[in-house]
């Protein structure tokens, strides 16, 4: 066995007090996060040692403990003690749920400062959930701690997610928006969307915001949509159109989600291929690709889809296109294709229509009878303006922005104002 994984392995074991734990496997992941840089990840099981095998269903028994380290920084990302039991000896344990002990904890185990870098989100009964933020300002894309400890005490599950940026990646500001200032955007966001009712198996018309990050110096905005999908996406928007279609019947191949990664670029943080740029010759084979799929599956769709993006995932380079027409609904029509990116041929695809087709069986929305104007009138002492530090893709740094939002909106029938979450 090699020297790094063996002491990894002996690390954990006495860390976490799986003196009556054997390990039953290890392996080996990586992703690239929104700096597009590889991070590195060396995952454990460890059985009970009165449990030799895995439950009929592939599933880890109960007890198992799984447990995640981040080669890049050699701090532990997560510890999940399988349906919350623990046979750990010692390990990690918070006499009398003391909330001060597990922040302590916290804060050694990430080298994050708490009120700085992570702040305290939800708590329920043996859960604590903090969430990321920047000298307490809240953070997007956001990172979350977990940690759930059982009545004992004892440590039963820790995750960390998300970049909690360093002074050096954010642009400090002092925060100077006001509604006042951008109340005409906020009108702009304010969209008219059928959202379906599941209890009343009906569409309603409603007035609501499409939340949006407004820069402190209101010079631009950064759509929420850019945020979640902007890591290494290539923006292409482009229509598709063909004259023929291609009379041959598509064939799906498998698509494999797991990639092997050797101790060897592990350790040496090989770049991931996910990394890389997509490159001009591959832009233009993936076009064609897409166009050949869609004269095969969709051969009477010509002029009915945009190429939205290209992204990589895992030996695959994946093109989302949209439908050229959309209806008013909160869900819209969305097409991935993948491409083995190494063939550049398309193997596979997900539509999302056998979904969206459930409303279909819903009774149609009543006619709107209020106006945009005189919804964004009750709405708009509803509007949320919360200060965010945003990461900006094309600065390569945190911004400060705020981030224009209502939990409610308007039924465009009748002009009852509701609660988002009630729909």
């Amino acid at each position: 066995m090699d020297k790094r994984i063996k002491e990894l392995i002996d690390l954990t074991k006495v860390k976490f007090g799986l003196e009556q734990y054997h390990l039953q496997s290890y392996s080996f992941s990586r992703y690239v996060n929104i700096f597009n840089e590889t991070v590195y990840s060396f995952g454990m099981e460890w059985f009970p040692n009165l449990v030799t095998e895995e439950e009929d269903d592939g599933s880890n028994p109960e007890g198992t403990a799984v447990i995640e380290v981040n080669l890049n920084t050699g701090k532990f990302e997560s510890v999940i003690f399988v349906m919350g039991k623990t046979y750990a000896k010692g390990g990690v344990t918070f006499a009398n749920h003391n909330k001060k002990d597990i922040i302590k904890w916290l804060e050694h185990e990430t080298g994050l400062t708490y009120g700085k870098q992570f702040q305290l989100h939800q708590e329920e009964e043996g859960e604590m959930l903090f969430k990321e933020c920047f000298e307490g300002i809240a953070v997007s894309p956001s990172g979350f701690i977990e940690v759930k400890v059982n009545p004992e005490g004892k440590l039963t599950s820790f995750s960390v997610s998300g970049q909690f940026p360093s002074k050096e990646k954010v642009k400090e500001e002092t925060y100077t928006l006001s509604f006042n200032k951008i109340d005409h955007l906020a009108k702009e966001q304010l969209k008219l969307v059928e959202f379906p009712l599941y209890e009343k198996n009906k569409l309603f018309p409603v007035y609501a915001v499409e939340e949006i990050y407004v820069k402190n110096d209101q010079t631009s905005t950064i759509p929420f949509e850019f945020i979640v999908d902007a890591n290494s996406y290539l923006k292409i928007d482009k229509t598709i159109h063909w004259d023929k279609p291609i009379n041959k019947p598509f064939e799906r191949k498998e698509i494999s989600w797991i990639e092997d990664v050797s101790a060897e670029q592990a350790f040496s943080c090989e770049p991931s291929p996910v990394s890389f740029p997509i490159t001009k010759v591959e832009q233009e084979k993936c076009d064609l690709a897409v166009k050949d799929f869609l004269r095969q599956e969709y051969p009477k769709d010509s002029g009915n889809w945009i190429l939205k993006t290209l992204h990589r995932d895992k030996g695959y380079i994946h093109a989302i296109l949209r439908a050229n027409k959309q209806d008013n609904r909160v869900f819209k029509r969305k097409l991935v294709i993948m491409i083995e990116a190494k063939s550049l041929r398309v193997v596979n695809y997900m539509d999302n229509k056998p979904m969206l087709e459930v409303f279909d069986q819903f009774q149609a929305p009543d006619n709107a009878t209020i106006t945009k104007e005189e919804a964004y009138e009750k709405l708009k002492e509803l509007f949320e303006l919360k200060p965010y530090y945003v990461y900006d893709f094309k600065q390569k740094q945190y911004v400060l922005c705020g981030k224009l939002d209502s939990s409610y909106g308007v039924i465009a029938s009748n002009g009852e104002v509701i609660a988002l979450d009630d729909l």
